[in-house]
């Protein structure tokens, strides 16, 4: 795993932000994914610590499987780009699949120096270790350790997150859990016939308190720092502003930038799909080149630029919790529906009406508290209490967690001088609440 570290992936990492854009609100958030992965993989240590001592070393422990899942614990971020999520959005925007973070990683992974430094473990080690982090949840207890509702990613990024950004939400009892947590045997199956059992880890009832805090604690970072209007806004410009260097470079006119034909953007624009032009993206870069950006000659990438460099961001518009101040008398339900017909005429009135940068942008999404027993990867998805000699899903025994609603944000963005945009929002909304009235 030292030799992992050293690799130029995992090194690049030191060069990218966490929490990309958080900085804009809170100043401390400037830690990066090299630190979080080597905060994960010492989590996941301790994790895989407690399953070797509760199952015995020489009994049902199996050391390969969690050589297997320790590594992926360390490289699971690696196939992050510069801003990370926001530069997965350009990828989906320009229909190119293969920019997600889960994809790059699982090729770097198996096919760049880290392979060769992970295939050390034996032949074929790479291989499994891109696999478990490209499977659709945990298939084993080793599994559950790296991707399930308590994993060693989880632990570490909402303690590092709340640390660096300095909210007090999400303060959890670290210490209690891990001391608290044990090993369970649960049954599983194929449409409700029983196969067998499968061991999971459990927290024992002594620490029942301590998981609710745990799953709102994660749970309210969305709203505060996630989800975080600004930070969302700047997420935005960026992302138009990426898109639209691109699609000037991939026309030919690269000069229009500000950017010179050997700048490692423009490079990535010509060659999206070349592993060393992503290698050669990150936070760093587009910093480097914000000033280029600024003075270039394309007005719509200057005034992008100047809006980030400068923190001039675009105007948020909360169709949701305007719709609960002008009717505070409709249900959830009818709620949905207003928030879907409003943002169907924003959208209509912006596709219509913009040019080269849409004038109104919708931002939509959900966060749940907690993944019920029915949606999640099966008995190694759930968070598990030992009570009274029965295992339990939280979400079952626990009135706190059970009552948490899903956190739904539907907002709209743009430039705050557009006056004629800000109306056309707030009547597409008045036309959807009277048409939900009907």
């Amino acid at each position: 795993m030292w030799r992992v570290i050293q690799t130029r992936p995992f090194q690049r990492l030191r060069r990218v932000k966490q929490l990309a854009f958080s900085e804009l609100v809170y100043p401390g958030a400037t830690h990066t994914r090299f630190i979080h992965s080597i905060g994960v993989f010492h989590t996941a240590r301790l994790l895989m610590a407690n399953i070797e001592r509760q199952l015995g070393k020489e009994d049902a422990y199996s050391e390969p499987k969690a050589k297997i899942a320790l590594a992926a614990a360390l490289v699971h971020d690696v196939g992050h780009g510069p801003f990370s999520h926001s530069f997965e959005t350009v990828g989906k925007r320009l229909s190119l699949p293969n920019l997600s973070h889960e994809a790059i990683s699982a090729k770097l992974i198996k096919e760049s120096e880290i392979a060769e430094s992970l295939n050390i473990l034996g032949g074929g080690f790479a291989n499994d270790v891109g696999n478990l982090i490209a499977q659709d949840g945990p298939t084993d207890i080793y599994s559950s350790v790296v991707s399930s509702q308590f994993d060693a990613d989880r632990l570490d990024y909402m303690r590092r997150d709340k640390l660096m950004t300095g909210t007090q939400h999400s303060e959890i009892d670290f210490t209690w859990l891990m001391a608290n947590l044990k090993i369970g045997s649960v049954a599983y199956g194929v449409d409700e016939a029983k196969v067998g059992d499968i061991e999971t880890l459990v927290l024992d009832s002594k620490a029942r308190f301590a998981a609710e805090t745990y799953v709102l604690g994660l749970f309210q970072l969305y709203p505060t720092v996630y989800f975080h209007k600004a930070t969302r806004s700047a997420e935005k410009v960026f992302t138009e502003l990426f898109l639209r260097v691109i699609k000037i470079v991939q026309e030919g006119d690269y000069r229009r930038s500000g950017l010179a034909l050997n700048h490692p953007i423009v490079k990535f624009a010509r060659k999206p799909e070349s592993i060393d032009n992503f290698l050669s993206l990150d936070d760093t870069v587009i910093w480097g080149a914000i000033h280029s950006f600024c003075d270039a000659n394309d007005n719509v990438v200057a005034n992008l630029a100047i809006r980030l460099r400068d923190r001039k961001l675009l105007k948020s518009y909360d169709i949701r919790n305007r719709l609960r101040e002008i009717c505070p008398e409709l249900g959830e339900d009818s709620r949905d529906r207003v928030v879907k017909l409003a943002g169907s005429g924003i959208e209509e009135w912006s596709d219509e009406k913009s040019k080269d940068v849409p004038r109104l942008i919708l931002d939509d999404a959900k966060r749940s508290p907690y993944k019920k027993l029915e949606s999640s990867s099966g008995p190694l998805g759930k968070m598990l209490i030992e009570d009274n000699g029965q295992l339990v899903d939280l979400g079952d025994i626990s009135d706190v967690v059970r009552a948490a609603q899903v956190f739904k944000l539907n907002r709209v963005y743009f430039d705050e001088d557009d006056q004629e945009a800000k109306r056309h929002v707030e009547a597409a909304l008045t036309k959807a609440i009277a048409e939900e009235k009907e």
